[in-house]
């Protein structure tokens, strides 16, 4: 993993501490983010396979939503949204 100077994304509008190279799931799991999104039942998922196959860490990322965050590289200024499946519309986060 390249050591270079960390950068920030946002996830729900808390600024997280990433590392070049990390995946979002991986930035925001070494920040003690378990939560990715919510099933239409409201009950909590998170990443399960961290390799893309099995959906669990999906997310509305740089407002995209059913966003695979194992698979999407963090970059700066990155913005990750907890989705809520039972959520219509996605409304844009402020901040």
């Amino acid at each position: 993993m390249d050591k270079g100077k960390t950068f920030s994304i946002r996830h729900d509008g808390r600024q997280i501490s990433v590392r070049p190279g990390q995946s979002v799931a991986e930035a925001l799991l070494e920040n003690g983010v378990v939560t990715f999104r919510t099933t239409t039942n409201g009950e909590p998922r998170g990443p399960f396979c961290n390799m893309g196959i099995c959906f669990e860490c999906r997310m509305i990322i740089d407002g995209r939503p059913n966003t695979r965050a194992c698979m999407t590289p963090a970059t700066p200024g990155c913005r990750a949204r907890t989705q809520h499946d039972a959520a219509i519309e996605v409304p844009d986060e402020a901040g």
